[in-house]
C-alpha cells in the first residue's frame, strides 16, 4: 500500500518495467499464408494504352496552346468566326440603336434650338412692340403737355386782354368823371370867385356892384 500511494517507488517500477521490455528478445512473428495471384482483371489497362496514357502526360509538358502552332488554323478559324460575329453585333445591333439614340438627341436638340429661336423672335417682337408704343405714349405726353402749354397760354393772354380792356373801360370812365368833376369844380370856381369879388368890391367901396361887372371883372383876370 506504501509502494502505490509514494510518488518516487512509482516511478522507479515504471523505469524498471520499461527496461526489462527492451532488454527482453522479440518473440519470433508467426508464418502468414503467401497471397493468392491476382486473377486477370478484364479491366485492367493493356501495356499499350499504359503507354498512351504515359505519352499523352507527357505531352501536356509541351507549349502553351495558343502558341503552339499546331493549333494555329483553329484559333484562326475562332478569331474569324468570333470577329465576324461581334461585326454582326455591330452592325446589326449596337450600330442602329447607337445611330437611333444620336438621331434622336439631333432632333431634340435641332427642335430646342428652333424653340429658342421661335420664343427669341417672340421676345424680339414683343419687345419692339413695348419699345414702339412707350414711343408713342412719350409722343402723345408730349403732344398733350404742348397742347396744354398753348392753351394755358390763350386763355392767359384772353384774361390779360380782358383784364386790360376792363381796365381801359375804367380808365375812360374815370377820365370821363374826372372831366366831369374838375368842368364843375372850375364852374364852382367861377361862381365862387365870382361871389368872393363881389364881396370884396362891397367891403371896399360900400356899394354892391351888378353880377354882370363882377363876372366881366372875374372873367379879365382868368384871362390874364
Amino acid at each position: 500500500m506504501t509502494s502505490f500511494l509514494d510518488p518516487g517507488s512509482s516511478m522507479t517500477w515504471l523505469v524498471t518495467s520499461a527496461s526489462a521490455q527492451e532488454a527482453a528478445p522479440p518473440a519470433p512473428a508467426a508464418p502468414q499464408p503467401e497471397p493468392a495471384a491476382p486473377a486477370a482483371d478484364a479491366h485492367a489497362p493493356s501495356p499499350d494504352t499504359t503507354h498512351s496514357e504515359v505519352g499523352a502526360a507527357e505531352g501536356h509538358k509541351g507549349p502553351f496552346p495558343p502558341f503552339d502552332t499546331n493549333t494555329f488554323p483553329s484559333q484562326i478559324l475562332w478569331f474569324v468566326i468570333c470577329f465576324g460575329a461581334l461585326y454582326l453585333l455591330m452592325k446589326r445591333v449596337i450600330v442602329p440603336r447607337m445611330a437611333a439614340i444620336i438621331d434622336g438627341r439631333a432632333q431634340r436638340i435641332a427642335g430646342d434650338i428652333e424653340e429658342a429661336q421661335r420664343l427669341k423672335l417672340q421676345s424680339d417682337t414683343a419687345l419692339q412692340g413695348y419699345e414702339k408704343a412707350l414711343a408713342d405714349a412719350r409722343g402723345s405726353a408730349h403732344k398733350i403737355a404742348q397742347t396744354a402749354t398753348d392753351q394755358a397760354k390763350a386763355d392767359a393772354e384772353a384774361r390779360r386782354h380782358a383784364i386790360e380792356a376792363d381796365l381801359a373801360a375804367k380808365l375812360a370812365e374815370a377820365e370821363t368823371r374826372i372831366a366831369d368833376i374838375k368842368s364843375r369844380a372850375l364852374a364852382d370856381v367861377g361862381t365862387i370867385a365870382e361871389d368872393a369879388a363881389g364881396a370884396v368890391v362891397e367891403a371896399l367901396i360900400g356899394q354892391q356892384p351888378t353880377r354882370d361887372e363882377v363876372s366881366a371883372a372875374v372873367s379879365a383876370a382868368r384871362a390874364q
